[in-house]
């Protein structure tokens, strides 16, 4: 089971990028998916979550309003569309498979982990 996390890179503040975790070797269409982030001497973050079916959505305060997520079950894939980006927003991003369908903020409800994107936003 692997999932690759892309679209990581630099960008200038107020710029936008969007991410993608493409998931492999399984389906997760039944389960709930996040994105979580670490910056530089900090700890990992939560930063979105959708259910299994798209239904339910959950951001944290720092980026609600600027970044949404997405799924494409026939993919297996989900996206997370980052704008008005921040230099605060400055990390590597993970993205990550619930154990369940809905989804949260406690990163140990999460199974599997992909291996990261960087995302470096200049000011």
């Amino acid at each position: 089971v692997q999932l690759q996390a892309s679209g990581g890179g630099l960008v200038q503040a107020g710029g936008s990028l969007r991410l993608s975790c493409a998931a492999s070797g399984r389906t997760f269409s039944n389960n709930a998916m996040g994105w979580f982030r670490q910056a530089p001497g900090k700890e990992r973050e939560f930063v979105a979550c959708i259910s299994w079916s798209g239904g339910f959505r959950l951001f944290s305060d720092s980026v609600k309003g600027r970044f949404t997520i997405s799924r494409d079950n026939a993919k297996n894939t989900v996206y997370l569309q980052m704008n008005s980006l921040k230099p605060d927003d400055t990390a590597v991003y993970y993205c990550a498979a619930d154990r369940g369908a809905v989804g949260g903020r406690d990163p140990t409800r999460y199974r599997y982990w992909g291996q990261g994107t960087l995302v470096t936003v200049s000011s």
